[in-house]
């Protein structure tokens, strides 16, 4: 229904009420779905009028959409069914119970079972539980405290709970008016009308906006933070409920971004190139609330209500997580970076910092002199740094042919920032330029794009994936914001409609949605789609300055940080659905000369630099949490920076360098490498140039690796407006012949013979045997994997049973995740079930077993050789069962962004693409000539790689799934066609790694083209078991049937470190034939590894403190990044400096 169809809606039910057409605005509102009236649904519950209470409540929502909705159901029939007993009617509490309370007993039967037990009884009562059950009306006013809990937090009543502001019989004023009509008569007398007024609403006359093109003020939004307006009905969900009325709903940020078509700038954007917009643009949607703690009486059980094995209504919805009891995440000031772990001297004043998203001690580091630097912050190791040049002076503007224009000296980088991969580096300089760097595993920065991006300074830079194409967008002081390709330099779009110098962008989506936020320095802020249809959202930030916006790395939750003209500093978070601020957080200084810098991490923190110190706060609370000094020395206003995970916090000095403050897992991460010895990989020098030294040995760039997608890329930092950073000599240290030599001698005396590193004694590695292993049943380890929170492991034995042990947060494991160093406690619920799959007519030994993990660590699915098994990871309860052999399932994979899709390969060859919600087979792919043994979906690129018993590769369209590639692996020449060949994408989406018994592959994902391969040799002669990528794809862990385990570079496929069994096996115990058969990478710990063996044990392997990892990558020639050229821009716009 079109948008002005649902506020006719709306019109028609005030114009019913005010008519006291009582029966008939219920009936509208039940059957349009888009108001639910709290005071009526509470009148009938306390009359007890049940299945008018149950039709009312079908119009929005049905028993199975969400475990919201299951929890209401429930209570209902719950209470109907006590009442029943209570007026001694065994008959009607019967038929409650068969026909409806039965549903219930599917997702928890002991609940069902003791619920029935109460017909045994005289009195219900007797039951310990109920036995403060008071008379019926007070048992009814403490089930509806509850239901109006569980209603506020459902996302199926969200925007649907509160009625929208209008005008005393709105309706009768319009028909009065001629209707619709009277909207083009009220146009005709606008101070600046339009041609083809594009009208919207009829919740308000018409006016169209001022030509300048921001939008006229009302009431509604003249204050955003302002009080809520009266509404004709009744308040819905009490004054602290999540859902409050707002405003006119064409003055939210929601509505605005719900209609794509409406223009408030009189100038458009202009597109330059295309990306396809999706055509289903839907409002921004709030987060989800966590379900309330039941006040009632009998608490029905929610995890197992999640409807993801439910067949009536396939609505899609992701699946919740499930905790562990005793695994709830708990925060403390111990979880912040607080004290000062290492100390940088990066010699030029600090404008910008960003940590690399996957290698979590790399930092990249801007400076007011224009020079860029990349630090390995562990072994205070300066890795890369480049000056600022112009690197074709003939693709620059004539503003730049200038020689003052084009000095150096007058260059001072505004923003640095990783793409999400890590693979890019985008630069934003203070006049005109970015510069976009390549970095790769192994290869120094190579330049990649220059772009004359704006006219005056480039104030900001962000990576987006707009439609899944990497783009950068940037800003400037020409009031424009420009998005050009991240490849070729193109660009694709011009966003025109601010009034003054941009300050910063902020690229975001929600669910199929791409946009930006913008802010300037009046304060203005803006949302702009793709498109060319102008900015979606104006409105006044804060102080009316200098603000940046950023959103909670989980995306959830967004906050603005900036300071006004007068030097008041402001920290607020935003209701993005309703454009109006949430909360005010306090504790700044009164006056600021600058503009503060801020950032978030965990989900939980907000970190400002502000007065000599850096403050915290929880974001669920506005006062400040605790400040820290970093042991004095910092400016007044720092800049600062977390890494991804949030150990790692990295804040300038005044004295112009940097401090490094960890928590205790920093500290642990930094001692992990911070005594490694020097790696003649790692390359000192400035000079863009490879230099070789004894013998023509190139000293190369330091590792580094892409690693996956992140969307932390709208952090923003900024540059403080007061004033120009004094500029500083930009002269090429290359230039200089003294020091290139300098440097060259001293790397040449650290340099030294690269040498395998050998794990063979128990003393050279953290390892540990888990408890209670499968080793006691005299079974296999068949399959193993960690969650993905990494606090836990999961095995599945070759008796079908599987096995969960769990790591707990103590002292000394204040992480609370896996780790070799303590053991963990094998983990079962309460009623001691144990997660068996299905094994009816099969001898599970001889069995393909298969597992995979819903993304939450909510669900596993497994199948031993019979029917796939969906169990409750919480309740280990079976909750679905389905696909009966034949054929049999012989491997399985969660769809990454639909956890209800799953791809199913068979033993016949085949691959189902199977809904678990709907209980159907969506396709069934056929391409395959022996049993699937490996699949593996592309988080990003909408495609699905698998692999067979025959050795072939096949790569498949997740959206048409029809088939894109295929080929064979290279197999030793009279080798048959034999062994399972298994496939894992790298975390840039790009590569995946191909496991064979005869060799390790990396192949490029969509060309299939090899492009490394290793074979058994020299000190790992045996087959190949099982190989895996690390969790930063930067190793890869391989195991052998003689026992021994190889640690491979990912990047070249070199032996880097060797693992034999006797480092592992326990001594004295016959390892004839025991060899590990999977490896598991833990999801956050790069250099650890579980181990699954053939008598059943598990290990976890972990390298010592000593060393921190598994050797040194062996010396291998640099690699290279091709240039391409970059695109120019113009533009006639004024240019307006945005103060330094």
């Amino acid at each position: 229904m079109t948008s002005l169809s649902r506020e006719l809606v709306f019109l028609i039910l005030q114009f019913l009420d005010e008519e006291k057409f009582k029966e008939s605005v219920h009936k509208l509102e039940q059957e349009s779905g888009f108001y639910f009236n709290m005071k009526y649904f509470e009148d009938k519950a306390m009359a007890g009028e049940w299945d008018e209470v149950e039709r009312y409540l079908s119009g929005f929502t049905k028993v199975d959409d969400n475990r919201y909705s299951m929890k209401i159901f429930f209570e209902i029939r719950k209470q109907k069914y006590l009442e029943a007993l209570d007026r001694q009617d065994r008959a009607k509490a019967v038929d409650i119970l068969v026909n409806d309370l039965r549903v219930f007993s599917t997702f928890n039967e002991d609940l069902y079972k003791e619920i029935t037990q109460l017909l045994t009884l005289n009195n219900f009562r007797e039951n310990e539980q109920l036995s403060k059950y008071g008379e019926t009306k007070s048992a009814r006013s403490i089930m509806l405290l509850e239901l109006k809990k569980l209603i506020e937090a459902n996302p199926s009543f969200r925007e649907k709970l509160a009625f929208p502001n209008l005008k005393a019989s709105r309706l009768r004023t319009l028909i009065n008016q001629s209707g619709l009509s009277s909207l083009n008569w009220q146009h005709q007398l606008c101070k600046n009308p339009r041609p083809n007024p594009d009208i919207k609403t009829l919740f308000t006359d018409h006016a169209c906006g001022p030509p300048n093109g921001t939008r006229t003020p009302t009431q509604a939004t003249a204050s955003l933070a302002g009080g809520l307006p009266k509404t004709p009905f009744p308040p819905i969900g009490g004054p602290h409920g999540p859902f409050q009325p707002v405003a006119t709903a064409t003055n939210t940020l929601a509505s605005w971004m719900s209609n794509p078509t409406v223009v408030t700038s009189a100038q458009p954007s202009v597109a330059v190139g295309t990306i396809p917009i999706p055509s289903n643009q839907v409002s921004l949607l709030k987060r989800p609330r966590t379900p309330p703690t039941s006040a009632t009486l009998v608490d029905y059980q929610t995890a197992d209500s999640e409807p993801l094995m439910k067949r009536v209504r396939p609505i899609p919805q992701s699946i919740e997580e499930v905790t562990y009891p005793g695994c709830t995440q708990r925060w403390s000031l111990e979880d912040l970076p607080r004290t000062v772990a290492q100390t940088l001297n990066q010699g030029h004043s600090v404008t910008s910092m960003d940590f690399h998203p996957s290698q979590q001690t790399l930092l990249l580091v801007g400076t007011g002199n224009g020079e860029i630097t990349l630090w390995e912050v562990s072994s205070k190791e300066k890795l890369a740094s480049r000056p600022f040049k112009i690197w074709d002076v003939n693709n620059c503007s004539n503003t730049l042919q200038d020689p003052y224009e084009s000095s150096v000296s007058s260059f001072a980088v505004n923003r640095v920032i990783w793409s999400p991969d890590g693979s890019l580096i985008g630069v934003a300089f203070s006049k005109h330029f970015i510069h976009v760097y390549g970095y790769q595993v192994q290869a120094d920065l190579r330049q990649h794009l220059e772009i004359d991006a704006h006219v005056g300074g480039v104030n900001d830079l962000a990576f987006s994936h707009p439609n899944k194409q990497l783009c950068i967008i940037t800003c400037g002081d020409d009031k424009m914001i420009k998005v050009w390709d991240a490849l070729t330099g193109r660009k694709i779009y011009n966003f025109e409609g601010h009034e003054a110098a941009v300050y910063s962008v902020c690229p975001h989506h929600k669910e199929s949605i791409q946009f930006i936020f913008s802010t300037a320095i009046d304060g203005k802020i803006k949302a702009w789609l793709y498109d060319n249809a102008g900015s979606r959202v104006d409105y006044d930030a804060p102080g009316k300055w200098c603000t940046t916006m950023m959103y909670s790395a989980d995306g959830t939750r967004l906050f603005s940080c900036g300071t006004s003209k007068d030097g008041e500093s402001f920290l607020v978070e935003w209701m993005e659905s309703e454009g109006a601020i949430k909360r005010t957080y306090t504790g700044f200084r009164k006056k600021n000369t600058g503009v503060v810098q801020f950032d978030t991490t965990q989900n939980h923190f907000l970190a400002v630099g502000d007065d000599h110190q850096i403050k915290f706060w929880d974001m669920d609370n506005t006062n400040i949490l605790t400040a820290v000094d970093a042991e004095g020395g910092l400016p007044t206003l720092p800049r600062l920076r977390f890494n991804k995970e949030g150990s790692l916090l990295a804040v300038n000095t005044a004295d112009n360098g940097i401090k490094i403050l960890a928590n205790a897992d920093g500290h642990r991460l930094l001692r992990t490498i911070e005594n490694r010895p020097f790696d003649g990989s790692s390359r000192l020098l400035m000079d863009p140039t490879a230099i070789k030294v004894s013998g023509g040995i190139p000293i190369v760039a330091a590792s580094a690796a892409t690693s996956s997608a992140t969307d932390r890329t709208e952090h923003i930092e900024r540059v403080s407006p007061t004033g120009a950073v004094s500029g500083m000599s930009g002269v090429d240290p290359a230039q200089n012949s003294e020091k290139p030599r300098a440097a060259l001698d001293d790397v040449s005396e650290k340099i030294k013979p690269w040498k395998l590193a050998e794990i063979i004694d128990p003393t050279q590695c953290w390892c540990i045997t888990l408890p209670e292993a499968a080793s006691e049943s005299a079974c296999k380890v068949s399959r193993l994997l960690y969650t993905n929170n990494g606090v836990g492991l999961l095995a599945l034995g070759s008796n079908a049973v599987h096995t969960l042990w769990k790591w707990s947060r103590q002292e000394l494991n204040p992480s609370g995740k896996a780790t070799a160093s303590i053991p963990p406690q094998r983990w079962q619920p309460s009623s001691g079930l144990q997660m068996t799959n299905d094994i009816t007519d099969t001898n599970p030994e001889e069995a393909v077993p298969c597992i995979a993990l819903s993304k939450n660590d909510s669900y596993v699915m497994s199948a031993s050789g019979g029917k796939v098994s969906l169990f409750n990871m919480m309740t280990f309860k079976v909750m679905t069962t389905f696909m009966p052999p034949p054929p049999a399932p012989t491997f399985l994979a969660f769809h990454p962004q639909d956890n209800n899709i799953i791809a199913i390969g068979m033993e016949d060859s085949s691959i189902h693409i199977y809904n678990v919600r709907v209980d159907e087979v969506k396709t069934k792919l056929q391409g395959h000539q022996k049993r699937i043994t490996g699949l593996a979906f592309s988080n990003s690129q909408n495609v699905l790689v698998s692999s067979g018993g025959d050795a072939q590769l096949c790569v498949w369209n997740t959206e048409t799934w029809e088939k894109r590639k295929s080929k064979f692996i290279q197999l030793p020449p009279g080798k048959p066609v034999s062994g399972d060949t298994r496939v894992q994408f790298h975390s840039d989406q790009l590569h995946i790694l191909v496991v064979h018994e005869t060799q390790l592959v990396i192949y490029d994902a969509y060309k299939l083209e090899q492009q490394r391969q290793w074979s058994p040799q020299g000190t790992l002669p045996a087959p190949i078991s099982y190989g895996t990528y690390s969790h930063n794809s930067l190793l890869i862990f391989a195991s052998f049937y003689d026992g021994s385990i190889g640690v491979f570079d990912a990047e070249t496929l070199r032996l880097r470190c060797r693992i034999a069994p006797t480092a592992y096996l326990n001594p004295g115990v016959n390892s004839q034939g025991v060899f590990p058969l999977v490896i598991a990478a833990h999801p956050s710990e790069p250099n650890q590894f579980a181990l699954g063996l053939a008598d059943g044990a598990v290990k976890v392997l972990e390298p010592s403190e000593a060393g921190g990892q598994w050797g040194l990558p062996a010396p291998s020639e640099n690699g290279t990044l091709t240039a391409i050229g970059a695109g120019t821009s113009t533009s006639n716009h004024g240019s307006e400096q945005v103060p330094r």
